[in-house]
């Protein structure tokens, strides 16, 4: 169901909307937890290090093209705000001739990259590095896939439907369980049968996705025969995207350089950082629920020309966003040995597990205001400041500081630096945000847009 939030009252319009993708978030994670905790106790801690080492691999390689397809979404929710739906169906047919085209390129990049990647990291050779080349080259060969199943959640955001990408998530989700356990337990597949599991997984969702969004929306067509590439609009989400899509290829980077110094602490470090990963996940689910909610509300109501909303409704997203992390990393604090032992019984990987959490959860209420803020202006058309505010927190502070603190505390004080770059985010969007000098841009953006 669309949801037109120019109207309403905002804290209920984003949490009705944040709802469904919070549920989304868990289903998405939830996958991914049984993928390690499949791999942890079915093969062992090596291919547990494996699978983590391998996810900011992939992220790298997609990164940049998912930064130009989050400014087209924005585009799509600004078109949906302002009633220009031909504009809308145009928007759509751009994000997906874009987005599979790039997939050809990821997939032949990242096959031929992959074990050079996994070098410059440090990977031990031997069964670590073996298992983590392998599970990347599989999960490559169904981007285009994961893309598409990727892109028709995101533009149910974009127009305000956030309950039926649920669908599609809880059938990915139920794929990938079955076909984890058949393939690894009862198959013997190693971590091939586990990326094979989530190719699939994604691939069945998508099928489904483009038949009930072609049914059930009626304002446009998902792979109609008179699909279009519109050139203005490529170029308006290059605009808005390619800050976001540069973010994240610097913060892959970032996080390589971070793992390449956790890698030289060996397996059992590896493992139990990436378990930590995966519980992290389940904090930062919430805030990026709520941040992804606000940037929709935001598009939707500059697009409306309705900046009086925005402030309320960011206000009240924060002090949600704040609260639950607040709550959550508390409880991940209190019972975090119990939680890393769903993934293995390993006392050296429990130990690296239980110090992380110690050294992350304290200063998670920042990266709630970080990203609330970061996505509400993002929102409104304005990247580049975003785009500064995550990579000086990123690059300028958490890695630089990782190192510092391992050389001068120790292996497992490099994770205060996590909190470190937080604070040094907050410092840089806040005080934008509070200037309000992201609203001549919103308008000089939507008035941009009429003109195309």
């Amino acid at each position: 169901m669309m949801t037109d939030m120019t109207t309403g009252n905002p804290a209920k319009l984003i949490t009705r909307f944040a709802l469904p993708l919070l549920l989304g978030n868990v289903l998405q994670q939830t996958y991914n937890i049984v993928d390690s905790i499949v791999v942890g106790n079915f093969i062992g801690a090596e291919a547990l290090a494996a699978v983590g080492n391998s996810g900011i691999v992939i992220f790298l390689l997609v990164s940049m093209f998912a930064g130009v397809g989050m400014g087209a979404v924005i585009l799509v929710s600004q078109f949906f705000g302002s009633k220009q739906h031909e504009k809308l169906r145009t928007a759509i047919d751009t994000i997906y001739i874009g987005m599979l085209a790039a997939s050809i390129l990821i997939t032949a990049a990242g096959i031929a990259t992959a074990r050079p990647f996994l070098r410059f990291m440090h990977t031990p050779e031997g069964p670590t590095m073996e298992m983590s080349a392998t599970y990347i080259r599989t999960l490559l060969l169904g981007t285009a896939l994961s893309f598409g199943y990727n892109i028709n959640g995101a533009i149910l955001q974009g127009i305000g439907d956030s309950k039926s990408s649920l669908l599609f998530l809880s059938i990915a989700t139920l794929v990938n369980i079955v076909l984890d356990l058949l393939f690894v337990a009862v198959f013997d597949m190693g971590v091939f049968g586990v990326a094979l599991a989530t190719v699939i997984a994604q691939g069945v969702s998508f099928v489904f996705g483009v038949w009930y969004i072609n049914r059930k929306i009626k304002i446009f067509r998902l792979f109609s025969r008179r699909m279009r590439f519109d050139y203005r609009i490529f170029m308006q989400s290059f605009q808005i995207g390619l800050p976001a899509g540069i973010q994240n290829v610097l913060f892959c980077v970032g996080t390589i350089v971070l793992q390449r110094l956790v890698n030289g602490y060996g397996p059992a470090f590896m493992a139990g950082y990436s378990a930590t990963n995966k519980i992290d996940m389940f904090v930062f689910m919430p805030i990026v629920s709520f941040a992804n909610a606000v940037t929709t509300y935001v598009g939707q109501n500059i697009g409306a020309k309705n900046l009086g909303r925005v402030k309320e409704g960011v206000r009240s997203t924060i002090v949600i966003s704040v609260g639950i992390s607040i709550v959550m990393s508390i409880f991940v604090t209190l019972f975090g040995r119990h939680l890393l032992m769903a993934f293995t019984q390993d006392t050296d990987v429990l130990k690296t597990g239980e110090e992380f959490i110690k050294r992350l959860m304290p200063g998670y209420f920042l990266l709630a205001i970080i990203f609330t803020l970061n996505s509400a202006v993002r929102g409104a058309g304005e990247s580049i400041i975003p785009m500064l505010s995550s990579l000086i927190s990123l690059l300028v502070a958490r890695i630089p500081l990782a190192y510092l603190f391992d050389y001068f505390g120790g292996r497992y004080n490099m994770f205060w630096c996590y909190g470190a770059g937080w604070l040094v985010g907050t410092l840089i969007i806040g005080p934008y945000y509070l200037s309000g000098r992201w609203k001549r841009k919103a308008f000089r953006f939507v008035e941009e847009s009429a003109k195309t």
